[in-house]
């Protein structure tokens, strides 16, 4: 064997968080360049959690329901309803850093947008990357 075919191969299994926004799209946009390029499993996730609820009823609540329409609008707007089926997607319960940060363990790589659908938009880093950036289980990439 030569050098070359005893190399692992640098991405095995990258995971991207979205959550609607336009920064999530452009990430999963770059995840999904580096799974081509490098034959990794590209695995879409996004987090969801019940509303803080004080008063009514929550029959009509359903969070897992909005991640999915998030993750299916996200696909389908990065690749014209014409998804590859060497992607992966899934829906985690849990607040979005704690739940990409867990998806981590699994992954070579993980991607976030500097920012997302959080309250604080002066914020250069977004409190969910910058948590990503500190405690996940393998390199991050935030883009930008």
């Amino acid at each position: 064997m030569n050098e070359a075919t005893e190399r692992a191969p640098l991405y095995r299994r990258i995971v991207v968080g979205v959550d609607g926004s336009s920064q999530a799209a452009a990430a999963l946009g770059h995840a999904w360049q580096l799974a081509e390029a490098t034959g990794a499993e590209l695995v879409v996730v996004a987090a969801w959690t019940y509303p803080p609820v004080f008063t009514g009823y929550t029959d009509s609540i359903d969070p897992e329901a909005d991640a999915w329409a998030v993750l299916d609008q996200a696909l389908t707007g990065r690749f014209d309803g014409a998804v590859p089926e060497e992607i992966s997607k899934k829906t985690v319960p849990g607040p979005a850093a704690a739940a990409l940060i867990e998806e981590s363990k699994d992954a070579d790589l993980l991607v976030v947008g500097s920012r997302g659908h959080g309250g604080f938009s002066g914020l250069l880093l977004g409190s969910v990357s910058a948590q990503c950036a500190e405690h996940a289980h393998c390199p991050v990439l935030v883009h930008h």
